[in-house]
């Protein structure tokens, strides 16, 4: 994905700017984000920013976004038809988004601390026994919120080209090199990296407007984040994911960020696991096949 960093950048700074345009229009003209904001507090005493969607007695689900990203991820699910289905919660990471941002790497640098906040969404948002869906990082957090309060309360796992342990042999050489220049102290470095890490989440780009946006919260993320995860620990996980009952494990085929391997090995762990694998899609097989994506969650998540 070789394009050009002036085009690249220009494009998006005028579509940015466009984008805020728009939305700060409609905040005047009284428009507000769908769903109903939810009023989160970790442990230790960060705000996390997340909203609920669809009816409080339909079943359940929490999605968790990657590296970088946000709840803004999923309006592809939170603006489909499997709101009319689920309750469905998304919320920004700390670091994230709207959520509160610590300038200290250790802040994100423990399993512990990521565990907690999903632990006090689903307690914000009332949920009785929720399908927790990881990509990326969010299957990292969902592995260490596992490791730490048990499976009981669960009602599923969907890991969607997630995280399922911080290991090189299971990073592709792309990842790894981004590791670093993501968290350089050049700006003109760390913009750079952003960009394209972004770019590298999609075997097929998504429009320029769609890009810009993603480009803005993921400009967002403080350097301090990119520091401290790469210090996440992996004790616990693998026993974590062997203990789910019930495992949905999605894969983007042209994933440029994770290996094969770092998915394929929850069948090992978990002989109930099953595999669904999207060959024309990356990182990103959520927002690259919504349609299959939505009616497999769907299916998956009221079974």
């Amino acid at each position: 994905m070789e394009f050009s960093r002036r085009v690249l950048f220009g494009t998006a700074l005028g579509l940015g700017l466009a984008a805020t345009q728009l939305r700060a229009q409609q905040q005047l003209s009284g428009s507000v984000e769908p769903g109903q904001p939810l009023a989160v507090r970790t442990p230790d005493g960060l705000r996390l920013s997340a909203r609920a969607y669809g009816d409080p007695g339909h079943p359940e689900i929490v999605l968790v976004h990657g590296l970088g990203q946000s709840r803004l991820s999923w309006e592809l699910q939170t603006d489909s038809a499997l709101v009319q289905r689920f309750r469905i919660v998304t919320f920004d990471l700390r670091g994230h988004g709207d959520s509160d941002k610590p300038d200290e790497a250790p802040a994100y640098a423990d399993g512990a601390r990521w565990a907690d906040d999903l632990g006090a969404v689903i307690a914000a948002a009332k949920l009785r026994r929720p399908t927790l869906v990881g990509w990326s990082l969010g299957g990292l957090v969902i592995g260490h919120y596992v490791a730490r309060r048990g499976i009981d309360g669960i009602g599923g796992i969907n890991l969607v080209n997630a995280v399922t342990k911080l290991s090189p042999d299971l990073l592709t050489q792309t990842s790894l090199d981004y590791a670093g220049r993501l968290a350089s102290p050049d700006l003109s470095a760390r913009t750079e990296a952003i960009a394209r890490f972004l770019a590298a989440c999609f075997a097929e780009m998504p429009s320029a407007e769609a890009f810009a946006r993603m480009l803005v919260f993921n400009g967002m993320v403080p350097r301090a984040v990119q520091q401290g995860v790469v210090r996440i620990g992996n004790d616990g996980l693998d026993e974590a994911f062997a203990r789910a009952p019930r495992l949905l494990v999605t894969f983007g085929a042209k994933d440029a960020l994770t290996r094969p391997e770092m998915s394929r090995r929850l069948l090992t762990l978990n002989p109930r696991a099953t595999l669904s694998i999207y060959e024309q899609a990356g990182h990103t097989p959520f927002y690259e096949d919504a349609e299959r994506f939505n009616r497999e969650l769907g299916d998956f998540a009221s079974s």
